[in-house]
Formats: C-alpha cells, structure tokens, sequence
C-alpha cells in the first residue's frame, strides 16, 4: 500500500540539517545582547541547538499543554524565539506570535480570542518589564495556565525557562510530523477590525522558499535577520530562510547601526534580511568595502506603495530582492536587476525565481473588481479572511473566493501592463510593524484630556508615524499607557507649541 506524501515541518528541515551537519554552526545571538536582555550572547550549534530544543519541548508536555494546543510567545530576535518556537513545534503545539510593541489590551485579546494555553516571554527588553506584561495579561485569559520566561527576577508564579535549558531534556511526546498541520497564529487589523491569521508549516515554508529563491541564496549561507520576528514575514524570512538554506542563522535585534555592521563582518554574512529601507541607507554608504562578505541583501517592504518610488541599488556585489509584504495576507518577491531599479511586478502566477522558465509557482497576483490587489497561493491563508457573512442571509451559501484582498489600492500601467500599488488600505494606520485602525486615533486623543492633539503623519521608515501635543505631556503618556499602548510606538509624541 502506497503511503500520502507528507510535507516536511520546520523540525523537519532543522533535523534533516542536524543529521547531515551537527557540529556546524546554527544560531548566533546579537552582540549587543547584554544590553538588550541581560543575557550573554550565544553560539550554538545544531547539535547544542538540539539539546535545548529537546529540554523545552519536554518542558512543555510535562507542564501538562496537550497536544494542538496554543502557546503565546512574546520575545526579541534572538536564540531563545527560534529554540522556543522549534521547541513548541517538536511538542505538538501551535505557536501564536506577540509583537513586542504590544501592552495589555492587545496581549489579553490576542489570548483570549486564540485560547492559548502557555505564555512565554523575556523578563526585560531594552528596559521595559516584559515579564510583568505578561503575567498581568495572563490574569485576564481565562486559559492560560502557564506563564513562563527568560532572564532573571522573575516574578513569582513564572515558571525560569534558563533553569530548564539548564538540566537533561526529560519526557518526549510522538508528533506526527506534517507540514498540513498547524504551525503559528499572527495577527493582523483589517477593515472588520483585529484578526488572527492561523497557518500551517506548508505555509511558513512556501514564503521561506518565495524569498531565498528569488535572491538567490546558497545552500549554507550565513545569514543575517534583522527584521522583528513576529509576524508571518518575519517567521518566514529568518527562521524558514535559514532552515532552508541549512546553513547559520545570525540574529539582530533592530537597530543599532553599528552593532549590525561589526556582527555581518564578524560572523562573514553573506545574506541580509532587514526593512527595506534600512537596507537601502546601508546600499548607500559604501557596502563593499564597508561589508565585503555580503553577496545578497532582501529588503522587506512593509509598505510596499512605496517601492515604485525607491532609490536605485549602488551596490552590484550584493544585489537587492524587495519583498511587499501585505500584513499578514501574503508576500512576494522581486529581484532588482543591474540598474538597481525596482523591476515591473506583472499580475498573474509568479514564480520563484520570478525570471526563470518553468520555476514552481509561488502565487498568483490579481487586481480585484475593487480595484485592489489580491493575492492566491500556498502561502496565503484564505480562510482566515474569508468577508463576513451578510446580515440576514444566513441561509444563503456565499460564493467562495479563492483569494485574499489586501485591501492595497492598486491599478495596471496601460503601456507595460505591470501592476501599479497606489496606496496602502483605508483606515489602516502602520506604525512600524504595528498596524492600527486610523479610528482608534479619535479614543486616544480624546484621552489625553482638552486641548490635545493626536495625528499620524506619513514617514518613509515606518509608514506612519504618532506625533501630537498636550498641556500636560506627563498625563498624556500616562493616559497612552492605560490604554495598553507601548512607549516605544508613541515615543514620537511631544510638546509642540503648534499644531502637530
């Protein structure tokens, strides 16, 4: 009796490159990770890397978290998110990412509306008391039964995951390995509001792949990731990447400008992966020389209205492949060519390598009768954005869509016929990688007591930016705050004589 296919898991592929290479180097933590967690830097290899995955996968099965249950995470770019989140996998659990930028309110939805199970978190980061967070949070999810962390001066009731990485891995659980199954829960804001976005590892895969064989990276590169991992694009473009390549996975926790130029000398990196538009501050300044290692640079777009518009890529040795990433719906990739010129993005299926004959299909690109962009494809969880169903017509079958509407206003160029992204959607706000309803702007000013003002202006950086004024700047933080807001997202608000 002939048995399915299955599909490989990102385990899968850690273990297939552990058994070919144990002793190679796998994970590097940033170098200035003293500074942002507390804790020494790491260098692990596979057969290290291994050894800690195994501790915390045991971890989590004799905590009691049965299998295909949720576990939370909310953790900076270093080796502790990619071992918890191997870890998670190798336990049979499914891994719902939390933004760092989130405060209270959107960590108590988030593990509300997903009934996760577990909560695992850092003690700080960059000065702020993640571990508090958490545990806060946790006392409004009625499912959580286990808050759990990272670094030291923890509060009481959670649980030291150095402790566990720190003794023998004990009970292990059978998992069937299938990449049908499901892998992560992100999070995105829509139209109809906040949403999660479940996928399985096929999923995360197929972006890994759309991006590493659109830029072209070799099998054992070391790569280096310094994108916030929190999210469908940030899963797939450090951990799938580096799983598919088989090769080193360097971490940085963003930005510090020269911290990331002495790790990508330090360590040979061959490939970066960070936002677009820190990639392409870097292509100004003199790469080769400056990063001779480079052979390959992936910008990610998080507002990829703005691509069209870019500066030319100066640096040749180390050429350029934007990513347009759209929220949580999807992604696709474009390598520059030797102009350094964005390259015409054609609707219809693209494949990876977007210019090569006969390559595999990595999604289809389609403008809706909405005149927005749509995307189909392995990649692209349809489901979770299936349109609400009408009012009063409950009894009435809805067409299927095979497709996700992005929302992103775009239109086709009548002489090439490339697809041409105008506009980011209506009443979505980014600010940097968290996305809010341009609504939500009227409850927080009118927080902030008479006389305030809250704006979002346009920042080629992060999207959007928060800048306002207040009479009393001290009570407006604090207002901010009790609606469960990060500082580091206000931290544009101000006193301002003027108008903002």
């Amino acid at each position: 009796m002939n048995q399915p296919a299955i599909s490989p898991t990102l385990d899968t592929l850690f273990q297939r490159t552990l058994m070919r290479q144990p002793h190679a180097p796998a994970l590097l933590d940033p170098l200035n990770k003293a500074r942002v967690t507390g804790h020494q830097p790491r260098r692990l290899s596979y057969a290290e890397a291994d050894t800690a995955i195994e501790a915390l996968s045991a971890y989590f099965v004799e905590s009691g978290l049965p299998a295909n249950s949720v576990i939370a995470i909310q953790l900076p770019n270093t080796v502790e998110f990619v071992l918890t989140v191997l870890a998670a996998h190798r336990a049979g659990l499914v891994v719902a990412v939390l933004p760092l930028l989130w405060r209270h309110a959107e960590l108590t939805a988030a593990l509300n509306r997903t009934a996760a199970r577990a909560i695992v978190t850092m003690s700080r980061v960059d000065g702020v008391n993640y571990a508090d967070l958490a545990m806060h949070a946790a006392a409004e999810a009625f499912s959580i039964r286990h808050v759990c962390g990272f670094g030291t001066d923890l509060p009481e009731g959670m649980a030291a995951l150095d402790d566990v990485l720190a003794r023998p891995p004990g009970t292990t659980r059978a998992v069937i390995q299938d990449g049908r199954k499901a892998a992560m829960i992100s999070f995105d804001v829509t139209a109809e509001g906040f949403r999660p976005v479940p996928r399985p590892h096929f999923s995360l895969i197929a972006g890994g792949l759309a991006m590493s064989l659109e830029a072209d990276i070799r099998q054992g590169a070391t790569v280096m990731t310094a994108f916030t991992p929190m999210s469908f694009a940030g899963l797939a473009s450090s951990l799938a990447v580096w799983l598919l390549s088989g090769g080193t996975l360097a971490l940085h926790h963003p930005y510090e400008n020269d911290v990331l130029e002495q790790q990508i000398n330090e360590h040979e990196c061959e490939v970066l992966i960070a936002p677009a538009q820190l990639a392409l501050r870097l292509g100004d300044s003199d790469l080769a020389a400056r990063m001779p290692s480079l052979r390959n640079v992936v910008g990610l777009w998080r507002a990829p209205e703005q691509v069209a518009a870019s500066e030319a890529w100066i640096a040749p040795h180390a050429p350029l492949t934007d990513v347009y990433l759209f929220g949580e719906a999807g992604l696709f990739g474009a390598r520059r060519g030797e102009d350094g010129m964005p390259v015409p993005v054609m609707p219809g299926p693209h494949g990876a390598p977007r210019e090569q004959s006969g390559s595999s299909i990595a999604g289809d690109i389609l403008l809706t009768p909405k005149g927005t962009l749509g995307l189909r494809g392995p990649m692209v969880p349809i489901a979770a954005y299936a349109p609400p169903q009408p009012v009063g017509d409950t009894l009435i079958a809805q067409p299927p869509r095979d497709y996700v509407d992005t929302g992103y206003a775009a239109r086709l160029d009548r002489p090439s016929g490339a697809l041409c992204i105008t506009a980011p959607p209506s009443g979505i706000m980014a600010v940097g990688g968290y996305r809010f309803l341009s609504n939500d702007l009227q409850e927080w000013a009118r927080r902030l007591g008479q006389g305030a003002l809250l704006t979002a202006l346009p920042d080629r950086l992060s999207g959007h930016r928060l800048a306002g004024r207040a009479q009393d700047n001290a009570r407006a933080r604090e207002a901010l705050n009790e609606l469960g807001l990060n500082p580091l997202m206000v931290e544009a608000f101000r006193d301002r004589s003027g108008p903002a």
